[in-house]
């Protein structure tokens, strides 16, 4: 009898090609996806329907808010009273809670949709106001300067990022298609922005065969790269909605598979793709109507290594921040993927080895110790995300120096040793690879004084971030020197990790040579 898993007509195409193949999962298969589902249990993946309500009860009560908000905001704009109940207003939803694959403790990311009355302005004060006077709100932050403008918040115990956008109509109605294309008519490019989340996101679940294959996969995926180091965006390797892209192109080529059966795929598929091909869910729109800037095969730029183009208009590369490293570092985890999940279907290794994490400080004998400091710990949490959101600027630096063969930052910051009273401290560990030099000098000194005070210090003076007491540290040190800044905990010997290519493991275990290289600060 076949499987329900099997929905998809072989003869119906869906993305940009056929599928490779429309076949059913297999009995052994079938087992294998329970495996798996025992296995993401002990890591805490699912949460409980409790803590799922509980979620839902927060967005309904942040929705009230909004409500109110927008009918006070529409009274002073001298909305008739008559057409107040009907201007609307909505939280909408996107990402991985969307998706339906958030984990524990997850945040939620949230976007507040106005009428056209309702300004970005009004947004970050008078709806920042009510938040800051609300009991239930904490760790509340506003970054007006972002890519995409931004509060974030923890509300009720749970964490969440707000995006706003307004649209250019009179009213909000609950039932509002955020899909139809005619609501970017008229909007700013903050506001188109803001609404893309939400749009992808709709689009990649309209685009897959199976939901419930997807989000399964997708979880296993997700842990993988977390556990693996290389799921963050903004240190230039993949985020949550690019990671969405490459499960749902392999659900796309394999409509009927079973979850285990996927992630297999996954990794064969991802370890031979051919980049800087790109990954599509569906065609390009072959005219652009709205005039919004649409990604371009045929205007591809060097920000385009590893083009993941995202499904609703107006199309965007999402990973415009990968660079040459972190495209090598993610191209072998794909390549030890797929060898780790070939052993467990050879009954070699359980599922537990795809989630084994690598020892990122067993892999390099040469690191920089980037250190955010600040006077508390209000000021800190803005401080850190600040500094995290420079880091792959100093790691494109560093990149670019010769001698230095990869620059490989570990996505995790760490607390120092023993916590300082008069300070907070965070700090980032970047692991060097070099080239063989004989009696050679590095001089780091202008590169990490430019990213100390252009990119770093003028910039938080600039958008108002810095406050008295915020800085940055910057040293250069040796494997042997870790245990200077952290516990052996963190330090003990695992596998080693293949994370590097391996041609750059080799010169790492050996480095001949680099002992006559001076590295300077």
């Amino acid at each position: 009898m076949m499987s329900t898993i099997n929905s998809t007509p072989a003869n119906k195409p869906i993305g940009v090609t056929s599928a490779i193949s429309s076949a059913g999962p297999k009995p052994e298969d079938t087992k294998q996806t329970e495996n798996i589902k025992n296995v993401l249990k002990e890591y805490g993946v699912f949460e409980s329907e409790e803590e799922l309500q509980h979620r839902m009860v927060v967005l309904a009560k942040l929705h009230e808010i909004v409500k109110e908000w927008i009918k006070q905001q529409s009274l002073e704009k001298d909305i008739p009273e008559n057409l107040i109940d009907q201007v609307g207003g909505k939280i909408f939803t996107f990402g991985s809670f969307r998706l339906g694959v958030h984990t524990q403790d997850a945040n939620i990311d949230t976007l507040l949709v106005a009428p056209r009355h309702i300004t970005r302005k009004d947004f970050f004060s008078s709806f920042y106001e009510i938040l800051e006077e609300n009991k239930e709100v904490k760790k509340l932050r506003a970054i007006k300067e972002a890519f995409i403008p931004v509060i974030e918040m923890e509300y009720c115990g749970i964490e969440m990022d707000l995006l706003f956008a307004r649209l250019a109509l009179a009213q909000v109605p609950d039932n509002l298609d955020l899909l139809d294309e005619s609501l970017l008519k008229h909007l700013d490019p903050k506001c188109v922005k803001s609404l893309s989340g939400c749009r992808d996101t709709d689009e990649i679940l309209r685009l897959v065969p199976n939901h419930k294959s997807f989000k399964l996969t997708l979880r296993v995926i997700k842990l993988w790269a977390k556990k693996h180091g290389i799921y963050s965006n903004v240190l230039g390797f993949l985020g949550g909605i690019s990671w969405a892209m490459l499960v749902a192109r392999t659900c796309q080529l394999y409509p009927n598979a079973a979850p285990s059966t996927l992630v297999e795929k996954f990794f064969l598929v991802f370890s031979k793709w051919k980049w800087p091909h790109p990954v599509l869910l569906k065609e390009l729109a072959a005219e652009n109507k709205l005039g919004f800037f649409v990604w371009d095969p045929r205007r591809m730029t060097q920000k385009d290594l590893m083009p993941i183009i995202t499904p609703a208009y107006p199309q965007r590369n999402s990973t415009y921040n990968v660079s040459v490293t972190t495209k090598k570092i993610m191209q072998d985890a794909f390549e030890e993927g797929f060898k780790t999940v070939q052993n467990i279907f050879l009954g070699k290794a359980d599922w537990h080895a795809l989630f084994t994490s690598p020892n990122f400080f067993q892999n390099y004998k040469h690191y920089i110790v980037l250190s955010a400091i600040s006077n508390n710990e209000e000021d800190h949490i803005q401080w850190v995300g600040f500094v995290k959101s420079k880091v792959r600027q100093l790691v494109g630096q560093l990149e670019n120096k010769p001698y230095i063969e990869l620059a490989h930052v570990n996505p995790n910051h760490y607390p120092p040793l023993s916590p300082d009273k008069d300070c907070c401290i965070s700090r980032w560990f970047i692991g060097l690879s070099f080239e063989k030099a004989e009696k050679a000098t590095l001089d780091l000194t202008y590169d990490i004084q430019y990213f100390r005070t252009d990119t770093v210090y003028n910039r938080a003076v600039s958008t108002k971030i810095y406050k008295e007491g915020m800085e940055t540290e910057v040293k250069y040190v040796r494997k042997k020197q870790l245990s200077d800044y952290l516990p052996s905990t963190v330090l003990k010997s695992k596998k080693k990790s293949s994370l590097l290519p391996t041609n750059s493991l080799e010169k790492v275990d050996k480095e001949k040579g680099t002992r006559n290289l001076r590295v300077i600060l």
